[in-house]
């Protein structure tokens, strides 16, 4: 059974994107998932991190990315697009030798003009949305977990994300700002699912950038785990640290443990892994 999971949160800034990079180079190099990284950001962070920008700019000047399966279906209106989504796909992307099961689908500048065109496209509400579920449905299964990194916001090309996830969890810095949107977004993804037919599981927050000698986020984190309205705090919380900042780059650190800090940063989120796993399974179905 393929578990595919959204990362979503509209406040910048709060880790989503590393969130959803480390978790799927742990998933794999750690624990032997097959994973597939769809980046729906036009910023391209997760894309960057995965493959290189020399390597991104050779498939962006050959339509290669994300950008041409929502401009082939702008073209087609929708729902008649087909689209082989195999070959944009890029294979084993983790610089890291021991993770060689993390698959990408990479994005594009391009897509931030392709989000207000699509919007203004006129399609059916379910065309607009099925767009990149269409698309996968061939190759889904080829995996264990599907890790989507949504932009900040809730526009068409996000709403694709939302559509083809069984689940989604909430990277945050615990902090009055970055939370203060969790409300919203839960309400919106409910009635999302509800317009399509089906939930959407909130698997729950993920706490990044933690400082345990700040009140802030101390009291912040408990106050989020009194919350009725979360599912879950991930018991896991990931420091606020350098070396998972310098994560962001393309290269080949060594280990994950080199890559993401060896001072309680790689355990951090090797547990979050573990615990991410057991959730989705225990809340979407055992494999």
């Amino acid at each position: 059974m393929t578990h595919v999971v959204a990362t979503i949160n509209l406040k910048g800034g709060v880790g989503k994107t590393t969130t959803t990079a480390a978790l799927g180079e742990m998933l794999s190099g750690e624990f032997g998932q097959r994973v597939l990284l769809i980046d729906l950001d036009p910023q391209t962070n997760l894309t960057m991190m995965m493959i290189g920008e020399s390597r991104w700019g050779e498939l962006d000047s050959q339509s290669l990315t994300l950008a041409a399966l929502f401009e082939g279906a702008m073209s087609a209106g929708g729902s008649a697009f087909e689209f082989d989504v195999s070959s944009i796909i890029q294979r084993a992307v983790s610089p890291l030798r021991k993770v060689r099961t993390v698959d990408l689908l990479p994005s594009s500048l391009k897509m931030i003009g392709l989000q207000e065109r699509i919007a203004g496209a006129g399609f059916v509400s379910n065309d607009s949305t099925g767009i990149l579920l269409r698309a996968l449905k061939p190759v889904i299964d080829q995996y264990d977990y599907v890790l989507i990194d949504c932009p900040p916001n809730l526009e068409t090309i996000t709403l694709n994300g939302l559509r083809c996830a069984d689940a989604y969890i909430i990277p945050t810095i615990p902090d009055v700002m970055s939370t203060y949107g969790i409300g919203p977004v839960q309400e919106r993804i409910a009635q999302f699912g509800e317009r399509w037919g089906r939930p959407i599981v909130e698997l729950g927050v993920v706490i990044t950038k933690y400082r345990k000698a700040s009140p802030v986020h101390r009291n912040t984190v408990d106050d989020l785990n009194r919350r009725r309205d979360i599912t879950m705090v991930f018991p896991s919380l990931i420091p606020e640290a350098n070396q998972i900042a310098a994560a962001a780059e393309y290269a080949d650190f060594g280990t994950l443990r080199q890559k993401y800090g060896a001072e309680g940063q790689f355990t951090a989120l090797r547990d979050l892994a573990q615990d991410f796993m057991a959730t989705a399974k225990v809340r979407l179905g055992w494999a």
